[in-house]
């Protein structure tokens, strides 16, 4: 017996001999065809009485048991043969009906072709259809139909059905779509209800374009479409917010002679009034009452909800009169929804009135009612009162899941998690079972605390049988790990996500993207948005703006424009937050004369802006120049209802404080104070900086003194800006007091600091000094730029320390430095006065070549050294530039 199971072949000779014993045992052959075979009808079942049946039956039963009794192959072939040389009709669809491998069924269906060399009947095909939906293996679908197209045969309404419906309940709508999109290639007249089932299953995904090619087919095929598939369509339309597409349905629907009914205005008006239309939900509520339709509870609850969310109160409170005023029985749903109205403008206290006025009329408020209390509560960040109103509740009304969840949420927020597990646990002693919101709310509340050890012990002890956690735990979990800096940990966590099935969604890769950005880790952020395309995750438009944030302040500029651009590829309309971000990250490059044309761009867009936008563009302005359009931006951000930020007040300033518009800039200052704005170390900053570089040292020195009393600190950058005025006017000792103090407050001197003290201390040609805090500055670690070793260079060469110069300049050569003009013509002068002629012209030579101006002072200078060092004709070179200098400045003069 092993020997037969080891031997695919030896147990299929086996089968076929036993079969054929129990075949040649049967005495009665009027269940079979003419030549002996079983006859069945069209549909599958057995002719003849039940004897016969069940012999039938066996035949299709051995024919499945060899089919599965090893791979196919010659061995089955030659099985099916011996068993049954030329198959009938009948037990051919037996047979197909009883499989589930369409790879099997169609290796049949193909040995039935060659055997009988003959074509399948309509029952036989539609039968391997089902096939295919029983297995939801569809890959020979196209060749299939094209078979039967070919006969002038299709797929039956039930086999039509069975195939979208098997596809519906297994969430593959896409796979149903294309199934009936199959069908009409090939001419077929998929069924009605395969289109309404569909249609149905796409709007609870809210894939409303493929609603609408099904819904424009049905008409196209002459089907009679209902007032419900309508307002299935237009539902989804207008919860996409796509007004347009809906209101067209509508027309459309109504040239069709169809009458609205109360629950399409229903729908009307509660889907635009979600999407922000609340006009649009008006008219169709006053439409519905012109028309001879009364509004029902539904109708007017839909529109108290809707302009409670809009935060037109007013109007939802006198809808809500003048629908309870006539009723001896409250709707508890309006109640519910006008408590939850006045609880999202944080009046509770006419919620709570509104409750008990409920109560007052004899209802006995429901879970929902006390639910919509305690989310108020919740907002308002009244623990105390809501534990008091869920005791009161158990009176009334048992607390179900969302109620616990309202609580453990508000203990969460209020840093109360000891409570909020204790309130869980309650929540498993009333006979409720935490659901997957109860822990993605401690989960997230956690994350956000930066409790990350508590939220993944919550996580390892959830009961996988009766919660699963679905992809906003796996989210929380990931952000919280990015957000402290665990990106590594985050991405092991994605991929665990990943093996457990989950389908990440736009808003874990947004997560994923800025934790790795902000960890400096840009090419792995880049990864990770390929990767998020690569598995086929559609980025929205909050995803989009976040990477090109990021890329912006990683430096890469042109990158963020293709961003921007590439918001438009994906169908997205930037928005207000597109433009910000844009323009900041242009200005912050260097591209600040940009902002005036994408500023247009966003007006005449339509773009609504907001505090951030408005900040941006005013910064925008300022760097560029356009002080005055930031000042009008400015004032216009007054008009339109936003308060002008630290941000907007600081920009401004220091835009008027670079052009010299002190008194302007000095005006705002004040203006900004006395609105209670709280002024930062940077606007201080701005100011002293201006009226120092105009030499109005005392008042840079008031401002100064205000900042300090304020609280604040002075910053490297302010103390730099009053050295430098300090410098400029040559008030070396009073900067010398400025240096210290600033060492005093514990503010250290940056490499700018002490090159403004070097630069002051050459001004006055203290050289020796200079060179003190040229070498102080090294031991402090700084490095210091151009400005710093040309001024150095030259204050040695004036002070007659040609050799210290010399030496400076060369290293500044070997670390890559560049030498400007001003740094030539110094060494020049300090060789020539020197006596080191040949190495002053060695110079002169080099400074040539690299196209620098050479003064003309310089050019005496050498010229009398090289006379005096007999280099004749090196001067005579020197003499000639000379003249040829003077030639061209009499020139300049002369125009």
């Amino acid at each position: 017996m092993k020997m037969l199971l080891r031997n695919p072949g030896r147990r299929l000779r086996y089968q076929i001999f036993d079969i054929s014993k129990r075949l040649s045992s049967w005495s009665d052959g009027s269940s079979f065809g003419s030549d002996g075979k079983v006859v069945l009808f069209g549909d599958g079942s057995y002719q003849g009485n039940s004897r016969m049946n069940d012999r039938a039956r066996t035949v299709v039963d051995d024919v499945y048991n060899i089919l599965h009794a090893g791979p196919w192959g010659p061995d089955v072939e030659n099985a099916l043969s011996s068993l049954d040389g030329m198959p009938q009709p009948g037990l051919v669809i037996g047979v197909l009906r009883r499989l589930k491998d369409v790879n099997l069924a169609i290796n049949y269906f193909r040995w039935v072709e060659r055997k009988t060399d003959q074509a399948h009947s309509l029952e036989a095909y539609n039968s391997l259809l089902t096939v295919m939906a029983v297995s939801k293996n569809f890959e020979p679908l196209e060749e299939i139909l094209g078979e039967m197209s070919l006969a002038g045969i299709g797929p039956t309404n039930n086999t039509c059905i069975e195939l979208v419906v098997s596809c519906v309940k297994s969430k593959m709508l896409r796979e149903a779509f294309d199934i009936i999109q199959t069908m009409r290639k090939f001419k077929f007249r998929p069924a009605f209800t395969a289109y309404t089932t569909l249609i149905g299953a796409l709007a609870t995904v809210r894939e409303s374009n493929l609603m609408l090619n099904l819904f424009h087919q049905m008409q196209e095929l002459g089907y009679e479409v209902s007032v419900h598939l309508f307002t299935t369509l237009i539902r989804v339309f207008a919860r996409e917010g796509r007004v347009d597409d809906a209101l067209f349905l509508l027309d459309e629907m109504k040239n069709n002679a169809f009458s609205v009914d109360i629950v399409l205005y229903n729908v009307c008006i509660d889907c635009f009034g979600k999407v922000g239309k609340v006009d649009m939900a008006w008219k169709f509520f006053h439409e519905m009452k012109a028309q001879g339709v009364a509004p029902d509870d539904v109708t007017y609850t839909s529109m108290i909800g809707v302009l409670c969310k809009s935060k037109r109160l007013e109007e939802a409170v006198a809808m809500f009169e003048q629908m309870d005023r006539n009723r001896e029985v409250p709707c508890a749903y309006a109640y519910n929804t006008m408590i939850m109205g006045y609880g999202s403008v944080g009046k509770f206290d006419e919620a709570f009135s509104l409750f008990e006025r409920l109560k007052q009329k004899g209802c006995i408020p429901s879970v929902i009612a006390y639910n919509s209390l305690l989310t108020c509560l919740g907002k308002k960040g009244r623990v105390t009162e809501a534990m008091k109103t869920f005791e009161a509740m158990k009176k009334d009304a048992r607390p179900n899941n969302t109620t616990y969840n309202v609580l453990i949420d508000m203990l969460c927020k209020a840093g109360n998690f000891e409570d909020a597990l204790k309130y869980r646990d309650a929540m498993k002693e009333a006979g409720l079972f935490p659901n997957v919101m109860t822990v993605n709310i401690m989960v997230d509340r956690l994350c956000k605390a930066q409790k990350l050890d508590e939220a993944f012990s919550i996580f390892e002890g959830m009961d996988h049988k009766t919660c699963t956690p679905d992809a906003v735990t796996f989210c929380s979990l990931i952000d919280g790990l990015g957000k402290n800096g665990r990106v590594d940990d985050a991405y092991k966590f994605y991929e665990k996500m990943l093996d457990t099935d989950q389908i990440p969604n736009a808003i874990l890769y947004t997560s994923l993207i800025r934790n790795f950005f902000k960890q400096g880790r840009k090419e792995d952020g880049h990864k990770i948005y390929k990767e998020m395309v690569q598995r086929g995750c559609s980025p929205d438009l909050m995803l989009l703006n976040t990477y090109m944030d990021c890329v912006f302040k990683a430096g890469e500029t042109e990158k963020g424009r293709a961003l921007f651009e590439e918001i438009k590829a994906h169908g997205f309309v930037p928005d207000v937050q597109s433009y910000s971000i844009l323009i900041h990250g242009l200005v912050k490059a260097g591209f600040a004369h940009e902002t005036d044309q994408l500023f247009y761009a966003m007006k005449k867009q339509g773009c609504v802006l907001d505090t951030r936008a408005y900040n941006t563009v005013v910064d925008g302005f300022c760097k560029s120049g356009k002080v005055n359009k930031a000042y009008q931006l400015l004032e216009e951000m007054k008009t339109k209802g936003h308060y002008p930020t630290v941000v907007t007040y600081g920009s401004v300033i220091d835009g008027l404080a670079k052009i010299d518009r002190l008194d302007e800039a000095y005006m705002l200052f004040e203006e900004a104070k006395s609105k209670g704005i709280e002024l930062n170390t940077v606007i201080y900053s701005s100011l002293i900086d201006g009226f120092g570089k105009v030499g109005r040292i005392d008042e840079a020195y008031l401002i100064m003194e205000e900042l300090m009393q304020k609280g604040l600190t002075p910053n490297a950058y302010t103390w730099n800006c009053l050295l430098d005025a300090l410098v400029k006017a040559e008030e070396i000792s009073e900067a010398f007091v400025c240096f210290q103090s600033m060492k005093d407050l514990k503010c250290t001197p940056n490499h700018v600091t002490y090159s403004i003290i070097i630069n002051g201390l050459c001004r006055v040609r203290k050289f020796n000094k200079a060179f003190v805090f040229w070498q102080e500055m090294q031991k402090q670690g700084f490095k210091p730029n151009t400005i710093t070793y040309t001024t150095m260079i030259a204050g040695l060469a004036k002070a007659g320390n040609i050799t210290e110069a010399n030496g400076l300049f060369e290293r500044f050569k070997e670390n890559g430095g560049v030498p400007d003009s001003a740094c030539y013509n110094a060494m020049m002068e300090g060789l020539s006065n020197a006596k080191r002629a040949m190495d002053a012209y060695t110079l002169f030579e080099e400074t040539r070549r690299k196209g620098f101006n050479i003064h003309t002072k310089t050019c005496v200078i050498l010229l009398d050294a090289l006379h005096k060092a007999e280099c004749l004709e090196q001067a005579a070179i020197v003499g000639a530039v000379l003249r040829e200098t003077a030639k061209s400045q009499h020139a300049a003069r002369s125009w």
